[in-house]
Protein backbone atom coordinates (compact mmCIF):
# COMPACT_ATOMS: atom_id res chain seq x y z
CA UNK A 1 0.00 0.00 0.00
CA UNK A 2 1.32 3.29 -0.44
CA UNK A 3 2.22 5.97 2.01
CA UNK A 4 0.29 9.01 1.78
CA UNK A 5 2.18 11.78 1.28
CA UNK A 6 1.84 14.95 3.62
CA UNK A 7 0.89 18.30 2.05
CA UNK A 8 2.83 20.02 5.04
CA UNK A 9 5.77 17.86 3.67
CA UNK A 10 5.58 18.76 -0.16
CA UNK A 11 4.86 22.35 1.09
CA UNK A 12 8.38 22.71 2.60
CA UNK A 13 9.92 20.67 -0.43
CA UNK A 14 8.44 22.98 -2.92
CA UNK A 15 10.30 25.86 -0.91
CA UNK A 16 13.54 24.54 -0.73
CA UNK A 17 13.81 22.66 2.40
CA UNK A 18 16.77 19.73 1.72
CA UNK A 19 15.39 17.83 4.29
CA UNK A 20 11.96 17.71 3.22
CA UNK A 21 12.87 17.02 -0.77
CA UNK A 22 14.58 14.13 0.53
CA UNK A 23 12.06 12.53 2.41
CA UNK A 24 9.54 13.29 -0.37
CA UNK A 25 11.77 11.63 -2.92
CA UNK A 26 12.47 8.68 -0.91
CA UNK A 27 8.87 8.01 -0.53
CA UNK A 28 7.48 8.55 -3.68
CA UNK A 29 10.24 6.43 -5.14
CA UNK A 30 9.32 2.86 -4.42
CA UNK A 31 5.95 3.42 -6.13
CA UNK A 32 7.64 5.19 -9.13
CA UNK A 33 10.04 2.17 -9.71
CA UNK A 34 6.64 -0.58 -9.85
CA UNK A 35 4.84 1.94 -11.95
CA UNK A 36 7.60 2.02 -14.72
CA UNK A 37 8.41 -1.95 -14.48
CA UNK A 38 4.86 -2.40 -14.65
CA UNK A 39 4.52 -0.32 -17.65
CA UNK A 40 8.10 -1.10 -19.01
CA UNK A 41 8.56 -4.17 -17.83
CA UNK A 42 11.91 -5.36 -19.31
CA UNK A 43 12.62 -3.63 -21.91
CA UNK A 44 16.38 -4.50 -23.23
CA UNK A 45 16.04 -7.69 -21.44
CA UNK A 46 16.24 -6.34 -18.23
CA UNK A 47 14.82 -3.61 -15.73
CA UNK A 48 17.26 -1.39 -15.97
CA UNK A 49 15.68 0.97 -18.29
CA UNK A 50 12.28 1.18 -16.14
CA UNK A 51 14.13 1.78 -12.85
CA UNK A 52 16.16 4.34 -15.06
CA UNK A 53 13.13 6.35 -16.06
CA UNK A 54 11.89 6.08 -12.59
CA UNK A 55 15.08 8.12 -11.57
CA UNK A 56 14.07 10.13 -14.72
CA UNK A 57 10.32 10.91 -12.92
CA UNK A 58 12.64 11.71 -9.53
CA UNK A 59 14.68 14.41 -11.05
CA UNK A 60 11.59 15.75 -13.07
CA UNK A 61 9.81 16.30 -9.87
CA UNK A 62 13.07 17.24 -8.28
CA UNK A 63 13.36 20.07 -10.99
CA UNK A 64 9.32 20.62 -10.82
CA UNK A 65 8.96 21.57 -7.40
CA UNK A 66 9.62 24.71 -6.72
CA UNK A 67 6.56 25.35 -9.72
CA UNK A 68 4.27 23.19 -7.99
CA UNK A 69 0.75 24.58 -6.60
CA UNK A 70 -1.34 22.80 -4.50
CA UNK A 71 -4.91 22.92 -6.27
CA UNK A 72 -6.73 20.50 -4.14
CA UNK A 73 -5.79 17.31 -5.88
CA UNK A 74 -3.54 14.85 -4.58
CA UNK A 75 0.58 15.11 -4.44
CA UNK A 76 0.68 11.67 -6.54
CA UNK A 77 -1.76 12.95 -9.64
CA UNK A 78 1.02 15.69 -10.14
CA UNK A 79 4.15 12.84 -9.67
CA UNK A 80 2.27 9.91 -12.04
CA UNK A 81 1.15 12.35 -14.42
CA UNK A 82 4.73 13.46 -15.09
CA UNK A 83 5.88 9.46 -15.00
CA UNK A 84 3.33 8.75 -17.14
CA UNK A 85 5.01 10.79 -19.65
CA UNK A 86 8.34 9.79 -19.39
CA UNK A 87 7.19 6.14 -19.53
CA UNK A 88 5.70 7.11 -22.82
CA UNK A 89 9.09 8.82 -23.85
CA UNK A 90 10.99 5.51 -22.90
CA UNK A 91 8.42 3.30 -24.94
CA UNK A 92 8.99 5.61 -28.52
CA UNK A 93 12.85 5.31 -28.12
CA UNK A 94 12.74 1.54 -26.96
CA UNK A 95 10.73 1.46 -30.59
CA UNK A 96 12.89 3.97 -32.69
CA UNK A 97 15.77 1.92 -30.80
CA UNK A 98 15.17 -1.92 -31.23
CA UNK A 99 17.18 -2.16 -34.95
CA UNK A 100 20.05 -1.34 -32.52
CA UNK A 101 21.55 -4.55 -31.03
CA UNK A 102 24.25 -4.29 -28.70
CA UNK A 103 26.50 -6.48 -28.26
CA UNK A 104 28.40 -7.80 -24.68
CA UNK A 105 31.74 -8.15 -24.16
CA UNK A 106 32.63 -11.93 -22.61
CA UNK A 107 32.44 -12.00 -18.70
CA UNK A 108 35.66 -12.53 -16.95
CA UNK A 109 33.75 -14.27 -14.42
CA UNK A 110 31.13 -16.53 -13.82
CA UNK A 111 27.99 -15.17 -14.19
CA UNK A 112 25.39 -15.00 -11.40
CA UNK A 113 22.48 -13.89 -12.96
CA UNK A 114 19.57 -16.55 -13.55
CA UNK A 115 20.37 -18.98 -16.68
CA UNK A 116 18.47 -18.82 -19.73
CA UNK A 117 15.87 -20.85 -19.11
CA UNK A 118 15.10 -19.09 -16.15
CA UNK A 119 15.42 -15.87 -18.06
CA UNK A 120 13.26 -17.20 -21.15
CA UNK A 121 10.76 -18.22 -18.67
CA UNK A 122 10.51 -15.13 -17.16
CA UNK A 123 10.77 -12.73 -19.85
CA UNK A 124 7.80 -14.97 -21.62
CA UNK A 125 5.53 -14.36 -18.77
CA UNK A 126 5.88 -10.76 -18.48
CA UNK A 127 5.25 -10.78 -22.21
CA UNK A 128 1.85 -12.81 -22.24
CA UNK A 129 1.21 -10.54 -19.20
CA UNK A 130 1.72 -7.96 -21.03
CA UNK A 131 -0.18 -9.32 -24.41
CA UNK A 132 -3.02 -9.46 -21.36
CA UNK A 133 -2.84 -5.79 -20.80
CA UNK A 134 -2.29 -4.25 -23.96
CA UNK A 135 -5.54 -6.16 -24.85
CA UNK A 136 -7.33 -3.62 -21.85
CA UNK A 137 -8.69 0.06 -22.73
CA UNK A 138 -6.22 2.29 -21.82
CA UNK A 139 -7.81 3.63 -18.45
CA UNK A 140 -8.21 0.53 -17.33
CA UNK A 141 -4.87 -0.71 -17.67
CA UNK A 142 -3.93 2.51 -16.03
CA UNK A 143 -5.94 1.63 -13.24
CA UNK A 144 -4.64 -2.05 -12.92
CA UNK A 145 -1.04 -0.20 -12.83
CA UNK A 146 -1.74 2.56 -10.48
CA UNK A 147 -3.49 0.20 -8.01
CA UNK A 148 -2.31 -2.92 -8.43
CA UNK A 149 1.76 -2.81 -9.19
CA UNK A 150 2.14 0.73 -7.54
CA UNK A 151 -0.45 0.22 -4.57
CA UNK A 152 -1.91 3.64 -5.10
CA UNK A 153 -5.45 4.12 -3.37
CA UNK A 154 -8.95 4.03 -5.69
CA UNK A 155 -8.88 7.77 -4.15
CA UNK A 156 -4.90 8.67 -5.41
CA UNK A 157 -5.79 7.19 -8.84
CA UNK A 158 -9.24 8.48 -9.21
CA UNK A 159 -7.55 12.06 -9.18
CA UNK A 160 -5.18 10.60 -11.76
CA UNK A 161 -7.45 9.44 -14.09
CA UNK A 162 -10.27 11.91 -13.94
CA UNK A 163 -13.00 9.48 -12.41
CA UNK A 164 -14.37 9.30 -9.12
CA UNK A 165 -13.04 6.81 -6.41
CA UNK A 166 -16.35 4.37 -6.92
CA UNK A 167 -15.97 4.50 -10.85
CA UNK A 168 -12.17 3.46 -10.16
CA UNK A 169 -12.99 0.62 -8.36
CA UNK A 170 -15.61 -0.52 -10.27
CA UNK A 171 -13.52 -0.36 -14.01
CA UNK A 172 -10.36 -2.23 -11.54
CA UNK A 173 -12.95 -4.97 -10.66
CA UNK A 174 -14.02 -5.02 -14.61
CA UNK A 175 -10.53 -4.85 -15.79
CA UNK A 176 -9.77 -7.96 -13.87
CA UNK A 177 -12.54 -9.94 -14.69
CA UNK A 178 -11.56 -9.26 -18.08
CA UNK A 179 -8.03 -10.43 -17.82
CA UNK A 180 -9.34 -13.58 -16.23
CA UNK A 181 -11.35 -14.33 -19.18
CA UNK A 182 -8.57 -13.29 -21.44
CA UNK A 183 -5.82 -15.30 -19.53
CA UNK A 184 -8.11 -18.15 -19.29
CA UNK A 185 -5.11 -21.29 -19.28
CA UNK A 186 -2.94 -18.89 -21.30
CA UNK A 187 -0.63 -18.73 -18.86
CA UNK A 188 -0.06 -22.35 -17.41
CA UNK A 189 0.97 -23.13 -20.84
CA UNK A 190 3.93 -25.05 -21.86
CA UNK A 191 5.98 -23.91 -24.53
CA UNK A 192 6.31 -27.00 -26.86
Amino acid sequence: MTTVIEPELVRRAATGDPAATATLLTEVRPGLVRYCRARLGRIGGAYTTADDVAQEVCLAVLRALPRYRDQGSPFAAFVYGIAAHKVADAQRAAIRDSAVTPTDAPLDQPDQAPGPEQQAVATDLARRLSVLLDRLPEVQREIVLLRVAVGLSADEVATIVGMTAAAVRMAQSRALARLRTLAGSALDEVAA
